[in-house]
């Protein structure tokens, strides 16, 4: 049976330059997979087709004599036994080329040695007052982990000896095996993917260029940072084993409730309570502030508990920005307790004045017109 024509193998020209042979032997390899056509046993053959076909295709040599002289420049009818390159031109080492971009699909790039790893991060929670969000604060810290070993300068080897070129991957930190057609590429097990081995280690970090050791760090605690906020602090996580980069700290913010504020965002809440007297009467009332100060409110005649006061520009700084939140006061009318017989006595004689009627009370007035008609809505069965 003829033999197909390399060009109509990879379904190209005869004038196609290299990218487009590279790239419909690309398509073509990754179509015809024999891990992506397991139910179709033609598959093999037809990748191992189109394999010869770009052994040769991407070669400028072998592709002017297959343009020359077809497959006799490599059936041994020319210059020796096989020609160029073995039996139909195929090897192992042409086919690297594109070794990554076929396999890559499946298994990933080609990796090389990755040398040390990185150390691994590190959490920790700073617990901070309300007023210390406000005013903002350089927090001390101690943080245990590990840090580089002085002795070796993290290198994990013994001084002056140094570590040394992995003998099995020769340094590449990944070492393959041939399996037939395929080929598969897995991590060096003797060092773990680094390409370096330490055959004479430190006796102080015992061949992991690092120790345990608590570290003190000052943390710059912005003004205005909220509950949960993270900060990562660059480079001072877990140091990396055999002088492998550091890994990052990262500082969660809690802020502790308060005896006095409530916090939504940069506004703070707070209740106030009013006595009865000045409630009914109107006056003046002194409220706390974050800073530490107070702050005069002007209670009307006949305020209500739950009437709402703004006093701008008093509740937390803005974080990052200028200026600051409000603060929300919240009246709640105190009812008089421990009354002594004098003070009862003035309460009913006010009561006997008509303080406790409609005229007084418009809330009560409205409340009991309103439970009065329910109670009859549902005496009439409505």
């Amino acid at each position: 049976m003829a033999q197909q024509c390399y060009y109509d193998i990879l379904n190209v020209d005869r004038g196609a330059d290299q990218a487009a042979i590279k790239a419909a032997f690309r398509k073509a390899a990754l179509k015809y997979h024999p891990d992506r056509n397991r139910d179709d046993p033609s598959a093999e053959q037809k990748f191992k087709e189109i394999n010869e076909a770009y052994e040769i295709l991407s070669d400028p040599q072998k592709r002017a004599a297959y343009d020359r002289y077809g497959r006799a420049a490599f059936n041994g009818g020319l210059n020796g036994a096989h020609g160029f390159g073995g039996p139909h031109g195929f090897s192992a080492a042409s086919f690297a080329d594109v070794f990554d971009d076929i396999f890559g699909e499946f298994m990933g790039p080609r990796a090389r040695a990755r040398g040390p790893g990185r150390g691994a991060d590190l959490k920790y929670t700073l617990e901070i007052t309300l007023r210390e969000a406000f005013t903002g604060k350089k927090a001390e810290i101690v943080v245990p982990g590990s840090v580089a070993c002085e002795t070796c300068s993290g290198s994990g080897a013994r001084p002056g000896a140094g570590p040394s070129t992995c003998q099995t991957c020769r340094g590449a930190g990944r070492v393959r095996m041939t399996q037939g057609f395929f080929t598969i590429e897995r991590t060096c097990p003797a060092c773990g993917g680094e390409g370096r081995v330490v055959t004479d280690p430190c006796t102080d970090c015992r061949g992991q260029g690092r120790v345990r050791r608590e570290r003190k760090l000052v943390v710059d605690v912005p003004a205005g940072i909220e509950d949960g906020t993270r900060i990562r602090l660059s480079g001072e996580g877990e140091a990396g084993p055999r002088g492998g980069p550091e890994g990052d700290l990262y500082i969660f913010v809690k802020v502790r409730g308060h005896e006095l504020f409530e916090r939504d965002g940069a506004d703070l809440y707070c209740e106030l309570p009013v006595p009865m007297t000045t409630a009914a009467l109107g006056g003046e009332i002194e409220a706390p502030t974050i800073e530490g100060g107070k702050v005069k409110i002007s209670i009307p005649e006949g305020v209500q508990t739950g009437k709402r006061f703004r006093v701008r520009g008093k509740g937390m700084t803005r974080l990052h920005d200028k200026g600051r939140g409000d603060l929300y006061v919240e009246i709640k009318v105190e009812t008089p307790v421990g009354l002594n017989a004098r003070q009862k006595e003035l309460l009913r004689q006010f009561c006997e004045e008509g303080g406790g009627g409609e005229e007084c009370c418009p809330q009560s007035k409205g409340f009991f017109q309103r439970a009065r008609a329910f109670w009859e809505s549902i005496a009439d069965g409505r």
